[in-house]
């Protein structure tokens, strides 16, 4: 209980949080007589007819069951997983109890919410835990959602394994009840021995965005979701793959909160408090008569100026913990168990990559399911990705995006087999750029619009500050290319000016991979009015706003090529 309510920070202070989470599963094994009894209980014949060998003590024990290691008489090597004797009596028990000392505790810890509606959440989900049908139910669906391409023989041994990597152990129905689950064993390396994974010649990057790629599907792709993925649940096999165990701590969550979770990512990486603040309201966060401008004051006061604002999860979480008590936000169940699976995802991945940050990484599977999904929603997130609410164009963002796509370019052009790039580590960055041309389109669509009159405002402001700087910088650079390396290099101009030839660049090798669709797109917008009306005020403003000085940049231009062939002798054209 207290580990679960660690994770609820809209009901407890920050510094209760805190202290709950530092809890440990710290229960001793019962012993293995009682085990192999609850085994012949539940299975019904005695150990010896079910297994040659079984071991004499638990591999593993936690709080709600152990776990043993046998043989059956095929040959077939099995993990029995035996649930403590009693759990429903004493978790049923232990809620009486919580609910005959909750009313003072409340008031002690000063909750904000009412903490017996948390504390029924959490026994829900513990005597969800405690069924091993279920478990086995989540972990085949868990497998045919995220490990297997194929439908596996049931009477086959292999496991749910998948190109991505991920490895599911198969269940034994046949020898699984309430209380006794059978499944394959599954040798593996704990991500916390650095020894035997670089004597494995692991990767540890791929291994990494395996685990970060299969949650992000679970969390913003599917819904169903392994809410507890601690080093202790995962472990990495010598082929490379990565296997996922225990699946009583299970997730579900409807598309409305997928959609939620990534507009809470893309307002939070652009720093937009008041767009937060609004998808916590649609998303029922906060409590009806709340004024959004003030938890929007909350979070720009948490944001500061920027330097302060954390990039891990767990920091991040700090700083909203505070605001998340005061304006006594209201987590669904399942969304206080994304927190916890987002929480546990960097704690096991910071093990192997101290330096990983799971929202900065979460960024490219963001951008590439805003591409592929063309739903009005997705569109919507995608332009308040690229575009900010006053019209003008986050140009960083899309050069980054571009440059992002152009790498993908360059992987398929140096790689002969298609399949090859799908198989690489971090092939699940990479975007369908059929998708990334209808995106295209469709966000010309709606710069073309009504409503996109202020974006075309900003974008013909843009481009004539990028005329001025080529005039300004450019054009003597075109003669002395190594004065753009060495004396220029410094100036702001030439640094935009380098970003504009890196993003055309990055757009060349994009077009490259489907010139077919991006020229039919052209097309397309080349023929509608609207893009014409627009490309006619381009070259108008491009027009009037230079001819006085387009005479004046030449000017300087051959002054400095004259004054340059004088020093240092004529040009070398």
């Amino acid at each position: 209980l207290g580990q679960a309510l660690s994770t609820r920070p809209e009901i407890l202070p920050k510094v209760y949080c805190q202290e709950l989470a530092k809890l440990q599963d710290q229960i001793p094994p019962f012993p293995t007589d009682v085990a192999i009894k609850s085994i012949e209980s539940q299975l019904g014949m005695p150990v010896s007819q079910i297994f040659t060998d079984i071991s004499e003590e638990p591999i593993a024990a936690a709080s709600l069951g152990q776990v043993y290691k046998a043989h059956l008489h095929s040959g077939e090597l099995v993990a029995v997983k035996v649930q403590r004797p009693g759990m429903s009596h004493l978790l049923t028990l232990d809620a009486i109890l919580f609910r005959m000392i909750g009313g003072q505790l409340r008031r002690f810890t000063k909750a904000r919410r009412d903490l017996f509606v948390a504390v029924n959440e959490v026994v829900r989900h513990m005597f969800e835990e405690i069924d091993y049908i279920l478990e086995g139910q989540n972990a085949e669906r868990f497998a045919n959602l995220y490990a297997c391409n194929d439908k596996t023989n049931p009477k086959d041994n292999m496991a749910y394994q998948k190109e991505s990597g991920i490895k599911v152990p198969k269940i034994y129905w046949n020898l699984t009840r309430k209380a006794v689950l059978t499944m394959e064993w599954v040798d593996g390396i704990k991500l916390t021995d650095e020894n035997r994974l670089r004597e494995a010649c692991l990767d540890r990057n791929k291994l990494i965005h395996e685990g970060l790629y299969c949650s992000l599907m679970q969390l913003l792709e599917v819904g169903f979701f392994h809410a507890d993925p601690h080093p202790g649940n995962l472990v990495a096999t010598e082929d490379g793959s990565l296997a996922y165990f225990d699946f009583g701590m299970m997730g579900d969550i409807p598309r409305h909160y997928r959609v939620g979770l990534i507009r809470v990512l893309v307002h939070f990486v652009n720093r937009d408090p008041f767009g937060l603040a609004n998808d916590f309201l649609s998303l029922g966060f906060l409590p009806e008569g709340v004024e959004i401008q003030l938890v929007s004051d909350a979070l720009q006061a948490s944001f500061g100026d920027g330097t302060k604002l954390s990039q891990d999860f767990q920091g991040i979480m700090n700083q909203l913990y505070d605001i998340m008590y005061e304006f006594n936000f209201s987590l669904p169940p399942d969304y206080a168990l994304v927190i916890r699976a987002l929480g546990s995802l960097e704690g096991t991945a910071k093990i192997l990559d101290p330096d990983f940050q799971v929202v900065e990484s979460a960024y490219p599977f963001v951008i590439g399911r805003l591409l592929v999904d063309p739903s009005p929603d997705m569109r919507k997130i995608l332009g308040q990705l690229l575009i900010r609410n006053d019209g003008s164009i986050r140009w960083n963002r899309l050069e980054k995006l571009i440059v992002a796509i152009s790498e993908q370019a360059s992987l398929v052009n140096e790689t002969s087999k298609p399949q090859e790039v799908s198989s690489s580590p971090l092939g699940w960055k990479s975007f369908d750029i059929r998708a990334v041309v209808s995106a295209t389109e469709d966000l010309f669509h709606f710069i073309l619009s009504k409503k996109g009159s202020r974006v075309r405002v900003f974008l013909i402001r843009d481009i004539l500050k990028a005329a001025d700087t080529f005039l300004e910088d450019g054009v003597v650079s075109w003669f002395y290319n190594e004065d753009l390396q060495v004396e220029k290099l410094e100036s702001e101009g030439h640094q935009m000016l380098l970003r504009v030839v890196t993003g055309i660049e990055a757009l060349r090798k994009a077009v490259r991979m489907a010139p077919d669709a991006w020229t039919a797109m052209s097309i397309r917008l080349a023929l509608k009015p609207e893009f014409q009306r627009f490309a006619f005020d381009i070259v108008s403003a491009l027009l009037s706003h230079s001819r006085h000085k387009l005479p004046e940049a030449l000017w300087i231009c051959m002054s400095r090529i004259m004054h340059k062939s004088v020093k240092d002798g004529p040009p070398n054209f």
